[in-house]
């Protein structure tokens, strides 16, 4: 794919959030050249490959979500109605095991086609254990920026055979796919190591991870403090709490992105924020799997970056950016009292603060000269763009999305694929997936 073919590109007309550190808001045009942002401002007469009349909508980042599991695509409908640990044993992971090569491209582009029309534009994705390439393969054409980690599990007798990986052969597999893919399709496709949680991974394991991922300068993906059953878990094994045993492994640190983070007392909440970790929170999910609610006003309070994501199409089932942020502020609003986190706050999180969490601040997350021209044109209007975006608006409202500068959602049709075949085989592989998995 020529990811060089639109080389210019101009949005008029739009009420553009910039969400840069003065949250400015204007109105006016964005010129796109070489896939980077070259203006923003007044209208002006210089041409382009391209121009999109943004009149009455909003311009903002694309979306950044920074817990996936792409993979999980084909599980929807498959695993409702359960809690956690028996969600993932009863269902997850022998769907997982079942994977092929072809169902996992399949799982992919439907996830891709459903982020992209929903103007998520970034994704920080964990795998199942085996056959990452495929999906890799399967994203470098949609246009989707993610950074893919192939999930790590040595340590769990709960697991299918096909799940349960020797540590070296996990660790060198892990290495193996970051030199392959780390740095891909202009930098749009990056690697992470994605250590499953720590009642799946050996201590060596983790310990190795927190070493290679100095060494590779790489993020690292994993759960945590998602349910209280894992933490008792990892408390019977350890005598530790999870984020200080975490904290004993060498995980903690600016490179480490938690998901979930539910049930983190203050005590820990204070190691990581002297650490730098970043938070991945995904209240649909926690929601769904009763896992309670996290206590999102407190971390960020303390310093601590908490981003957005949907998490799975088998805890969700939605991969809508849109329902994230209204559940993220009215959840906080119960919990605390309305406003605890704002309109802008949750905005931000869906931003800013995913490009922080993968390390990608300076290139993503805000519309400024000089960085990627990864955005999202939502069709609405209203007296606050803020609040008509996190209250009033969805998935359907997005009428362009952009990557790198390509247009890959323009005027709400897909440019690069057609949604209906993705979602056919999806259909016929989810079948054939839950067929091998014996489910039914």
């Amino acid at each position: 794919m020529d990811e060089t073919r639109e080389a210019s590109l101009i949005i008029r007309n739009a009420t553009i959030l910039t969400m840069n550190g003065a949250f400015d808001v204007i109105e006016g045009d964005v010129e796109v050249r070489g896939g980077r942002i070259a203006a923003i401002g007044p209208s002006t007469d210089v041409g382009a490959d391209k121009i999109i009349d943004a009149r009455g909508s909003y311009l903002l980042p694309g979306f950044i979500q920074t817990h996936i599991h792409l993979c999980q695509t084909l599980f929807r409908g498959y695993a409702d109605d359960l809690a956690l640990l028996e969600w993932l044993k009863a269902r997850v992971w022998p769907m997982e095991a079942a994977h092929t090569p072809r169902s996992l491209a399949a799982a992919a582009q439907q996830a891709a086609s459903e982020l992209l029309r929903s103007g998520t534009t970034t994704v920080l994705t964990m795998e199942t254990v085996h056959d990452t390439d495929a999906v890799f393969e399967a994203l470098e054409p949609m246009g989707l920026r993610a950074v893919v980690g192939k999930c790590m599990m040595d340590a769990d007798s709960a697991v299918p055979a096909r799940l349960l990986e020797q540590t070296s052969h996990s660790i060198d597999e892990s290495v193996a796919i970051a030199r392959r893919w780390h740095g891909r399709a202009n930098g749009r496709l990056r690697a992470a190591f994605a250590p499953r949680f720590a009642v799946s991974c050996s201590r060596e394991l983790l310990e190795a991870v927190a070493q290679l991922a100095l060494e590779h300068e790489l993020v690292i993906h994993t759960h945590a403090s998602e349910n209280r059953d894992e933490i008792a878990l990892i408390k019977s094994r350890t005598g530790r709490k999870n984020i200080d045993y975490l904290a004993d492994t060498g995980l903690t640190s600016p490179r480490l992105c938690l998901a979930h983070c539910v049930w983190v007392d203050d005590d820990e909440q204070s190691v990581m924020a002297e650490r730098g970790v970043k938070v991945l929170h995904c209240p649909g999910s926690n929601l769904k799997l009763g896992s309670g609610l996290a206590p999102v006003v407190e971390m960020r309070a303390r310093g601590i970056s908490v981003s957005l994501g949907a998490d799975g199409a088998a805890c969700n089932n939605h991969l809508d950016m849109f329902e994230e942020m209204r559940l993220a502020a009215v959840l906080q609003s119960v919990r605390h009292r309305p406003g605890a986190l704002t309109a802008r706050d949750v905005v931000s999180m869906a931003t800013r603060e995913g490009a922080r969490a993968i390390g990608l601040e300076n290139e993503i997350g805000s519309i400024e000269v000089g960085k990627r021209a990864d955005l999202v044109l939502i069709d609405a209007e209203g007296p606050d763009p803020y609040s008509t975006i996190v209250y009033a608006s969805r998935g359907t409202n997005v009428r362009s999305t952009i990557v790198d500068g390509q247009v890959l959602v323009d005027n709400f049709s897909p440019t690069r694929w057609d949604p209906r075949e993705i979602a056919a085989t999806a259909r016929l592989e989810a079948a054939a997936l839950a067929r091998r998995a014996n489910l039914f």
